[in-house]
């Protein structure tokens, strides 16, 4: 039911080739040169401070500087898919690793995008000297940790709530651990996986102009991008280049959407949970071009025999363990376990409040904590405003696939378009509106957060399988029964993924919502992420421990009181 077979083997003589095969011949050819073109531009000579790129804000070069953005996401997206396969499933299904994993997950997705970059720059130029590679490679692992955490915590959710039967199925048929992740983990977590990495995608456009535009520890470097020429415009206050960037921006979106992410839904739609396919299942004009295509097959052909070499081998090698056979572990190794971690905690903190404590003083840590406070409500203020705009929209997006065809490239854009690419205009506006940047900041933390909400419930009311539709429309469910009985199980784990990343989106965002600049006029809200961004820029290191220290203290104090039992609630009561 949720299996992938390999095609089958093809005689070539077999095929006739037609226009939809010269068509993806040649667009795949196009494809390989443009990567082949812009990437060539990561390896120039990078000798600071002698040899600095620099953004040119001639319109002309938007096209340009587009690509290397683009180039630098699609990387980054790569690198998270990987490390959410191998994070997400270490998680969700190895207990022990679970409490190292998951906890250090809601850790790593509440440190700002500024300290990983304050991290990074230095080792990573310090790497490949001489060469822009090293920037180039910071700058994506900044986009990677802005698209990683997300799809991470989607897969472990998914992966712990299959559907308990269908795991008996795969036991009770002795399928390898390899062959159970892609027959039954990886299908039933992919249409959430999706979705979610469409909401990390949008969330790397956020924070392309910090990645790209870079000034830590009291250095500014600068990659060419659409990011840094949004910086370099805001800078020289000029309008109309920001006007062009964002027109490629939206140009760039909508192409993004047609030519990868709607292929991707159309595709992921197969994977649905239940024999019947969507009534109307997700359209792509470039899908059905790839599908009536012929080199599909002559590629399959090809790749079918190594593929199944490789899948022999890898079942063989994660063979499962016969019925009955006990598991390892003991009451003695829990304790030794639990006692090992408390003591690598105690360590841990006992050295990272040494430094601060002696750094910066017990006073200034309840100044961070003070601000920390204020940057909480305004992320609960934004969590209460998504879930009840939001969500609705997304579970009526999600039930009606011709709404989705309409709304979805509407959605995808809004969630897509960096927010922070319209900052001046909002703070011009503050400004000539008298409009308190503490409230302002707030309105500006949600244009980059409130998405991850919406996209979960979209995917989570896709994953509704379509009998348990039918069956409640025959019951005459209508209203607020139909939400009790129906969309709120249906949806209930995938909100509250959405929930926990959109806080860690909030969180991250303060870093640059709460410090907007149009010009040399700088407006600062007081909050933890202004606090950081003014430690990262003058390269104060006890205070960037500090605030990164406290953020990650109320992330993950959240993600334990609040989300983390959410999650057993959607475990234990809303499975379908």
């Amino acid at each position: 039911m949720l299996q992938r077979v390999l095609p089958a083997a093809v005689p070539l003589r077999r095929l006739s080739f037609g226009l939809s095969d010269i068509v993806v011949f040649l667009g795949a050819l196009v494809l390989l040169a443009l990567i082949a073109k812009v990437g060539a531009g990561a390896f120039v000579s990078f000798v600071p401070p002698k040899t600095l790129p620099s953004i040119d804000l001639d319109p002309r070069n938007l096209p340009y500087y587009a690509g290397r953005s683009t180039l630098r996401m699609f990387v980054a997206l790569a690198a998270s898919t990987v490390f959410t396969f191998a994070y997400g499933y270490a998680a969700a299904r190895s207990r022990y690793a679970e409490r190292v994993l998951v906890p250090l997950l809601d850790i790593l997705q509440s440190v700002p995008v500024l300290g990983f970059l304050s991290i990074t720059v230095t080792g990573f130029i310090a790497l490949f000297p001489g060469s822009l590679f090293g920037l180039e490679a910071a700058s994506i692992f900044a986009i990677f940790t802005a698209q990683a955490w997300n799809m991470a915590f989607s897969f472990y959710q998914s992966l712990r709530t299959v559907p308990a039967d269908l795991e008996e199925a795969t036991t009770a048929y002795g399928l390898s651990r390899w062959e159970r992740f892609v027959k039954l983990e990886l299908p039933a977590g992919a249409i959430g996986l999706v979705w979610n990495a469409m909401m990390s995608f949008g969330g790397g456009w956020f924070f392309l102009a910090a990645s790209e535009a870079i000034s830590v520890l009291n250095k500014s470097y600068t990659l060419p991008g659409i990011g840094s020429y949004v910086a370099t415009a805001v800078t020289a206050q000029n309008m109309p280049a920001l006007g062009w960037a964002v027109l490629t921006m939206a140009v760039v979106i909508f192409s993004v959407d047609q030519l990868f992410w709607r292929p991707i839904v159309a595709w992921s739609d197969r994977f649905r949970l239940e024999q019947n396919a969507a009534a109307e299942p997700p359209q792509s004009w470039l899908y059905d071009l790839l599908r009536g295509s012929k080199l599909k097959r002559v590629l399959g052909a090809l790749w079918s025999p190594p593929a199944g070499a490789l899948n022999a081998l890898l079942s063989r090698l994660t063979r499962a363990k016969p019925r009955g056979t006990p598991t390892p572990g003991s009451k003695a190794l829990d304790v030794v376990y639990n006692v090992v971690l408390i003591v690598l905690v105690i360590a841990l903190v006992g050295v990272g409040t040494r430094f601060i404590i002696s750094s910066v003083g017990v006073a200034e840590v309840g100044k961070a904590a003070l601000l920390g406070f204020y940057t909480l409500l305004r992320v609960m203020v934004l969590l209460a405003f998504a879930t009840l705009v939001w969500t609705p929209i997304g579970v009526a997006i999600g039930l009606s696939p011709r709404l989705a065809r309409i709304a979805q490239p509407v959605a995808l854009f809004l969630a897509s378009f960096p927010a922070n690419f319209i900052f001046p205009f909002a703070t011009l506006a503050f400004i000539r509106l008298h409009v308190p940047i503490d409230l302002g900041s707030t309105l500006l933390m949600a244009l980059g957060a409130q998405w991850y909400i919406l996209f979960n419930s979209i995917a989570g009311a896709q994953s509704i399988p379509t009998d348990l539709r039918e069956m409640a429309a025959d019951c005459g469910l209508t209203g607020r029964q139909r939400w009790r009985r129906l969309i709120v199980p249906g949806i209930f784990s995938s909100w509250v993924t959405g929930g926990i990343t959109a806080s860690g989106g909030a969180w991250n965002a303060s870093i640059v919502s709460e410090v907007v600049t149009w010009g040399s006029t700088t407006l600062t809200a007081a909050g933890l992420g202004a606090y950081i961004a003014d430690a990262t820029g003058k390269g104060d290191w006890p205070r960037i421990t500090l605030g990164v220290g406290i953020m990650s203290l109320y992330v993950v104090a959240i993600n334990r009181v609040l989300w983390r039992r959410l999650y057993a609630l959607a475990e234990r009561k809303y499975h379908l």
